[in-house]
């Protein structure tokens, strides 16, 4: 019986192909085709379904359908023995299908769909392996985007006052102070689904997922959701709310290329390092180069989708261990997965001339010309020296160094032929798909005018990383490990700047302490003493005083009579 992973392999990739195909088209000839269907109609304010297809969105929908295509294929061999693969086959399915809409709506209804199917199945994928962790990872995955739902919501309801739910004709129009509240709001939700700083915890809690879904889901489209409507929002942005996201992307560079550095489960140092290029798209973007950024987005999806498969081969053959101090040598192990590793490592550091290179340096060139402050520029090159200094601890810790994990082992590439196939079919892309990216994307290039020195200062940036991260990798001076010594510093670094705790005991913890404080102190305290039980109970009083001298009226008539003759006797 054929799989019904092959079925949706050859499914995906054929449609891929078709819509990368379509995209050239319409770039060559700079077609866009908007379709517009009318659901309902109340009141003048019509609800309507709108489709955009330009060379953007088919572009990106070729290479969600291509990764996700490779993906199930190598599902095939990964989730092999699984009770339940067709469930999970399914949920990438429905995942990809919300992506679609996404990608396709330039309307605020049909996106507020296509985001809370990617919120929802995201939360089903992540809880897929039952136990607590998942759990709690999907909670927080799950709650952290409800506040991204929320202020969609809020921008659905303040375009009622436009008339249309069409954001696209009203670009323009919203980048004026008075209305650019709409656009902030966009902004807002973009940076819960991409998980910039202070929403960033939820990326590497995530990586509690089957790997094929964190190669899918928390490399190239889930947490690129929120970058794509930021590109398709691009024009409605004002200075203010631009400013605001440079030093926000800015910051999240910086804080989860630091983090990974101290990190030592194998895929969250992954996630760290997507956190990491997720906020170079947003800083970019903020710059008002919204075409860097996409292109950015789509090599970086193929290197980093890459990645994730061969961590996730190394973690299969390795009994499902993730701590990297256990693995080692692997390069004499599983030579061809290594190579794939470290292809797309290097692509991720922007080593010359593979896939990242061309987005990565285009990107910093144009950030060197640019007229800003010496602080951007600091953060963007100690954040790209970052990157390549975890990937060289990475390499080292997991290919390089000795291997410390059982001794009767069977780690081999045989094992992993179908994950090998799946890989092999990405790793061209990672070599080649920059250049070819390049070449269709700006057919007018970019002239960058920069001296010599600031020229070269990606490259020298480079190699300064390399040598720290080999640093890092040792990280001991004279029989003294530096970590150990300066602790409270490490796990300030390796938790994210203590993130994790803000978003669940600050959210958790302190305000469900106040609750029961008020609770018993008010609800249960001061409010039942001025309030009702005091109140019944001084009826009750009254009533009980009243009952008793009903039952014994005629002592209490006859002492009565006694005192009031008494009395006027007095007087």
């Amino acid at each position: 019986m054929i799989s019904i992973c092959l079925i949706y392999f050859f499914f995906f990739l054929i449609f891929s192909l078709m819509f990368f195909m379509l995209s050239l088209y319409f770039m060559i000839y700079d077609y866009t085709i908007m379709f517009e269907f009318q659901l309902i109609n109340i009141n003048s304010c019509q609800i309507l379904m709108t489709l955009l297809f330009d060379w953007m969105s088919l572009l990106f929908m070729s290479f969600v359908l291509f990764i996700s295509s490779m993906v199930i294929y190598y599902s095939y061999s990964y989730m092999e023995g699984d009770l339940n693969i067709n469930r999970f086959i399914m949920l990438v399915c429905m995942f990809v299908l919300s992506m679609m809409l996404l990608i396709i709506s330039p309307n605020l209804i049909s996106i507020l769909l296509g985001w809370d199917g990617l919120g929802l199945v995201s939360y089903c994928l992540v809880i897929y392996y039952q136990n607590v962790k998942s759990y709690n990872a999907g909670m927080i995955t799950a709650l952290s985007n409800r506040i991204g739902d929320v202020f969609l919501l809020l921008s659905i309801a303040w375009m009622m006052n436009y008339g249309s739910f069409n954001y696209y004709f009203y670009i323009d129009y919203m980048k004026s102070d008075s209305i650019y509240i709409i656009s902030l709001f966009v902004m807002i939700a973009a940076m819960t689904k991409s998980a910039q700083i202070p929403f960033s915890s939820w990326l590497p809690a995530a990586m509690a997922a089957p790997t094929p879904v964190s190669s899918l889901v928390h490399s190239s489209t889930l947490v690129t959701a929120g970058v794509y409507l930021l590109i398709r929002f691009n024009l409605s942005l004002n200075y203010e709310c631009m400013m605001f996201l440079l030093f926000i992307g800015s910051m999240t560079m910086f804080m989860a290329g630091l983090g990974a550095n101290f990190e030592f489960d194998l895929k969250k140092i992954i996630a760290l390092s997507t956190l990491s290029q997720l906020g170079l798209m947003m800083s970019i973007l903020s710059l008002g180069e919204y075409k860097l950024a996409f292109f950015h987005l789509l090599t970086h999806a193929l290197f980093k989708a890459l990645l994730f498969m061969c961590g996730g081969c190394m973690i299969h053959n390795l009994n499902n261990c993730q701590d990297i101090r256990f693995m080692g040598n692997l390069i004499n192990l599983m030579p061809l997965t290594c190579f794939f590793f470290i292809i797309s490592n290097m692509a991720l550091c922007g080593l010359p001339f593979l896939s990242g290179f061309y987005s990565k340096d285009l990107i910093l060139e144009i950030v060197s010309m640019n007229y800003l402050n010496f602080f951007i520029y600091l953060i963007f090159f100690i954040s790209t020296g970052l990157t390549v200094s975890y990937t060289f601890r990475l390499i080292y810790y997991v290919i390089i160094g000795n291997y410390n994990h059982y001794t009767l082992h069977l780690i081999s590439d045989n094992n992993n032929f179908i994950m090998l196939k799946g890989m092999s079919g990405l790793i061209s892309l990672v070599i080649f798909g920059g250049s070819m990216l390049m070449w269709l994307m700006f057919p007018i290039p970019y002239f960058i005018c920069l001296p010599f020195l600031m020229k070269i200062m990606v490259l020298l940036v480079i190699i300064i990383g390399s040598f720290i991260g080999y640093e890092f990798s040792k990280l001991n001076l004279n029989y003294s490990i530096m970590s150990l010594k300066n602790m409270k510093k490490s796990l300030f670094f390796a938790s994210m700047w203590n993130m994790p705790y803000l978003s669940t005991f600050g959210m958790n913890y302190y305000p469900l302490m106040m609750g029961n404080k008020l609770y018993l102190n008010m609800d249960q305290g001061w409010s039942e003493y001025v309030g009702a039980q005091n109140i019944y109970m001084n009826i009750k009083n009254m009533s009980m005083f009243f009952q008793f001298l009903y039952n014994n009226n005629l002592k209490i008539f006859l002492l009565l009579t006694i005192m009031w003759v008494f009395i006027m006797f007095l007087f």
